[in-house]
């Protein structure tokens, strides 16, 4: 039974680390529906072989024939005073208490050396992109970010969780400059990040890899942006990014809320 609940789920190109929190949900008395999505990628990828493999990779959105680590390996280093993301703060990992974001770029063409911002809302999926038109070192994110961030209510911008990229080096400066909270995740972990990861791949839509990404104005980046914000999801009981964040807007004035959130 749950071999064909995880072939279900894949069909419907669940990924396997939603299959197995929604399992979760759907069973939630029923430990032998339980199952890892390290455990469904390792069937996926180290198991099925011939046609078998083919259909089953599929159903993957990536349509990646091998699992690979994703990560900026030379880009990696050491980052002063960094915070691990295991000592955020318990109210992060629930999704109930809105304000604590995921944040990565998206990487252009090595010769155009272009990039984008990308921060994600974990309560509503609020996304928000960074334009970067003049590179991508770490004094240029610090500022975009601070810019982006300062336009939102400060109880939406508690925490921001980035990979180790050294793009962050001076993500003291954003503490300072917002009163955010910087955490990192493990190295090669994007899985810590899933919000941010998944919009990223909503976003590959939009700036696909090997382009320059340069070439996108900041008004082209908000009407992708404004695009997500305005999709539905599941999640939120398909309403949007945008109205969970409206709805928030409206309680912190004393007005009932409109939009029911799930974890």
């Amino acid at each position: 039974m749950l071999r064909a609940e995880v072939q279900r789920l894949l069909n419907k190109r669940c990924s396997p680390e939603q299959i197995s929190g929604w399992l979760r949900v759907l069973y939630p008395d029923n430990q032998a529906m339980r199952i890892s999505h390290e455990s469904i990628y390792q069937s996926l990828y180290v198991y099925p072989r011939g046609e078998l493999r083919r259909e089953l990779k599929a159903c993957l959105r990536s349509g990646r024939a091998l699992r690979q680590r994703r990560g900026r390996r030379q880009e990696r280093g050491r980052i002063g005073n960094a915070v691990s993301i295991h000592d955020r703060p318990e109210e992060v990992e629930g999704r109930q208490i809105p304000g604590h974001h995921e944040g990565d770029l998206i990487k252009g063409t090595v010769a155009s050396n272009s990039a984008v911002g990308t921060i994600v809302e974990r309560t509503t999926g609020y996304l928000t992109l960074l334009p970067l038109p003049d590179g991508h070192r770490a004094e240029q994110v610090a500022d975009a970010v601070v810019a982006a961030m300062s336009d939102l209510p400060a109880w939406f911008t508690k925490t921001l969780t980035w990979d180790r990229g050294l793009e962050m080096v001076r993500h003291a400066s954003i503490t300072e400059r917002t009163g955010i909270n910087v955490y990192f995740a493990d190295p090669y972990s994007p899985h810590q990040r899933g919000s941010n990861e998944n919009v990223n791949g909503l976003i590959r839509e939009y700036l696909p890899k090997s382009t320059d990404l340069s070439v996108h104005t900041a008004q082209q980046l908000q009407q992708i942006a404004d695009e997500l914000n305005d999709r539905p999801r599941k999640r939120l009981g398909f309403h949007t990014p945008r109205e969970a964040f409206e709805d928030l807007l409206r309680q912190d004035l004393g007005k009932p809320p409109r939009v029911a959130t799930t974890p």
